[in-house]
């Protein structure tokens, strides 16, 4: 099933990210954490892979796996770096012809030991070049990453809005946010989208936190800022495993919460692979959704 045609059975669809395991240990906590979270009936799941397409055999077997032996509405990430057109339309090919129909599609990041993106005069430098190509077969649902702070490399909003809606014009069926820590830069966010003639669906990417130092981290590379409140809370137990984690629970679920009460059409978890912390945040928002 595509992803838009979920759109028509459900206004508001919940979603899980995963990544490919690269260890023997990694793999037993993947499956662990997968058959926890699959008790919560996610609308659809995704899985990553490393930059530069670094582990993208591993991807394509777990989305084999989670598509064809779980039963799960799975999503693809593809990225561009590096690839030629026949390079694309091959693995296009294998993932049709494993059944996913499902493709978040990605310019990605420089491969690894590069700091900088380097311009490939004979393939595929931006997203939207990606998502056209693509686009062009009609055989996938294509869902392209939003950036409610903007791009780090775009210069702000005022440039990253309108290459979004270039990448929307190139055939993206809907869009997923980076992680974001202020819901109001994703409701000013879909507030201009919508002024430039995006309509497609935006569905707000959530991370729990559950390590400070790491979340720090993250929120660097991505450009999320972390609000002087939150850091608040944070700080002060930074050495404590469960004080954080517990925190960064209610903090998510706070934000889950708002975001879906104010229209937010769902939410994608960045689960990084653990399921404990995502299983109680759903849990807490899926009561609160029965009490509305």
């Amino acid at each position: 099933m595509k992803i838009t045609e979920l759109f028509e059975k459900q206004a508001k669809t919940f979603s899980f990210e995963f990544f490919p395991p690269k260890s023997f240990h990694a793999s037993i906590d993947l499956g662990v954490n997968v058959g926890q979270l699959m008790k919560l009936s996610p609308s659809f799941i995704s899985v990553t892979y490393g930059a530069g397409g670094s582990t993208q055999n591993i991807s394509f077997d777990l989305l084999d796996y989670l598509q064809n032996k779980m039963g799960l509405i799975s999503m693809a990430h593809y990225t561009c770096v590096g690839a030629t057109a026949d390079k694309v339309a091959a693995d296009m090919d294998f993932l049709y012809e494993k059944g996913i129909r499902n493709l978040m599609l990605l310019r990605g990041d420089p491969p690894k030991g590069e700091a900088k993106f380097r311009y490939n005069p004979n393939g595929f430098n931006y997203g939207s070049d990606l998502v056209r190509f693509v686009s062009q077969q009609n055989r996938f649902c294509i869902g392209a990453g939003a950036y409610p702070e903007s791009h780090l490399e775009s210069g702000g909003l005022v440039n990253d809005l309108p290459n979004l809606k270039t990448k929307v014009d190139a055939g993206a069926d809907f869009l997923v946010t980076q992680m974001f820590f202020d819901n109001q830069y994703y409701f000013d966010f879909v507030n201009r989208a919508r002024e430039i003639g995006i309509n497609c669906r935006i569905i707000p990417g959530v991370i729990p936190i559950t390590n400070f130092k790491q979340i720090q981290r993250f929120a660097e590379l991505s450009g999320a800022k972390i609000p002087e409140s939150t850091i608040a809370q944070l700080e002060p137990y930074q050495d404590d495993e469960k004080k954080i984690y517990q925190i960064g629970v209610d903090i998510a679920v706070q934000q889950c919460e708002e975001l879906l009460k104010n229209g937010a059409p769902g939410v994608h978890f960045y689960t990084l692979n653990k399921s404990t912390a995502t299983v109680d945040i759903f849990e807490s928002i899926a009561k609160h959704l029965k009490n509305q």
